[in-house]
């Protein structure tokens, strides 16, 4: 369902420059490593893509303001100027939970408009999920430590707070000089996986494809059996990056207490339709707009990919745009009495892009993808899940280690991030035995 790399996911939280985070590098770094420098296709700082993005209310798109100026004058939807968003922010005094919801978080801090508008709008775009249910200590950490280091997000992100060492390269260096706000590859970011794939071969690694693992047992020697049907294969050490709830299907009995918290990390299904218009035009110009929960519950947004890449309009030219349906909200269209189907999920993306965009003409061509279970859900508490599914791995010293979606971020970029943490991780603890 990627069609472009976010280099910062928590951007509409930010009232400051974009300066992505350490995960995004490591992303960059390995399209470096990969080769693939000269296939990036950049959105820079100064391109409406990276400049504008809207929230659908009321029937209208309203740009979200930026800039110090935009945050002094009145900015529809919000009924004040954000600048007292601001001040109430500033003047609030630190949280003394461990933890607390999106919405919660956004409403003691920002004020009730900032999270029924903005943040439920961002949980949707980021998580498909619900800002009532979803972490902020796990969902946006860097607002939960801004708060945690200096009492107020405003002055935390102001003064870095949560900013790691990051590494460098020519890409990297040209991001940050350019400023960019999101990128993909000329191919598609499947180009990505392709080009991954290709390089781990080139090595030597075999990879199995089409190949389920049905179950994971311990040998007395403390070596895992991966059994895949008809076959099997030794393992020292495993690391897992399928989703959480999958994992705790194949352990076995001696790792059940680790299954049942893994079994708790739910995620949601998202609805994907691309869809191609000849002749048409969009009513505004850049990256997307969110759509809150108040205003429509099963279409969380819409992404104007001719506007950022129009590089990959094809050979026949036309207005794309992408339509993401459901998600926490999706067994609500099962609730209306309708079954979902490819041709629903079409219809409904169709009206949503005629009501909202005023692409009122049927589309010359249309992909729709469901995508099941593909959002881990960050509730409240995850980071405790984490805390005990990391203790029992310590304690019991099984040779497994977690990686992926489920865990510390849902992006592309935070599951590259993960993946070499994780690598990073056996090699330091095999060096060490």
């Amino acid at each position: 369902m990627v069609r472009s790399l976010n280099l910062d996911l928590e951007e509409l939280g930010r009232l400051e420059p974009w300066e992505p985070g350490p995960c995004c590098w490591a992303c960059g770094e390995q399209v470096s490593e990969l080769g693939l420098e000269s296939e990036v296709l950049p959105v820079r700082g100064d391109h409406p893509a990276a400049q504008n993005r809207f929230l659908y209310v009321g029937g209208t798109l309203h740009p979200l303001p930026s800039g110090l100026r935009a945050l002094l004058r009145p900015s529809p939807p919000f009924s004040k100027p954000l600048f007292w968003a601001g001040l109430r922010e500033l003047l609030t005094p630190r949280g003394k939970e461990p933890d607390e919801t999106v919405h919660s978080f956004a409403q003691r801090r920002l004020g009730p408009e900032v999270a029924s508008l903005a943040m439920d709008s961002l949980c949707r775009g980021v998580f498909a999920g619900n800002s009532r249910e979803l972490s902020i200590r796990s969902c946006f950490p860097s607002l939960f430590q801004a708060e945690r280091t200096h009492r107020s997000i405003l002055l935390g992100l102001l003064l870095g707070a949560g900013q790691g060492p990051q590494p460098d390269s020519s890409l990297i260096r040209q991001a940050r000089a350019e400023r960019w706000s999101q990128w993909s590859l000329r191919g598609g970011l499947e180009v990505l996986p392709q080009a991954l794939h290709n390089y781990l071969t080139s090595k030597g690694v075999t990879v199995l494809s089409g190949q389920p693992v049905c179950r994971l047992s311990l040998q007395p020697e403390g070596r895992w059996k991966v059994s895949l049907g008809d076959s099997s294969l030794q393992a020292d050490h495993i690391i897992s990056a399928i989703p959480a709830s999958e994992l705790s299907k194949l352990l076995p009995a001696e790792a059940a207490p680790l299954a049942r918290i893994l079994s708790t990390i739910k995620a949601v299904s998202v609805a994907v339709v691309n869809l191609q218009y000849r002749g048409a035009c969009l009513p505004v110009q850049g990256f997307g707009h969110l759509v809150p929960s108040s205003e429509d519950p099963t279409v969380l947004g819409i992404v104007y990919d001719s506007v950022a890449f129009p590089e990959q309009d094809g050979n026949s030219p036309g207005l794309r745009v992408t339509v993401m349906l459901g998600g926490y909200w999706l067994e609500k269209l099962k609730a209306d009495g309708h079954q979902l189907s490819p041709e629903l999920f079409q219809q409904t993306a169709q009206e949503a892009a005629a009501r909202q965009l005023g692409l009122k003409e049927p589309p010359s061509h249309c992909l729709v993808h469901l995508h099941r279970n593909c959002i881990p859900q960050y509730t409240l508490g995850h980071w405790q899940k984490l805390d005990s599914a990391m203790q029992f791995l310590t304690a019991q010293r099984l040779p497994l280690t977690l990686a992926g979606a489920s865990y510390e971020g849902v992006a592309v970029n935070d599951c590259i991030e993960s993946g070499r943490q994780a690598a990073a991780a056996v090699l330091g603890t095999e060096s060490n035995s």
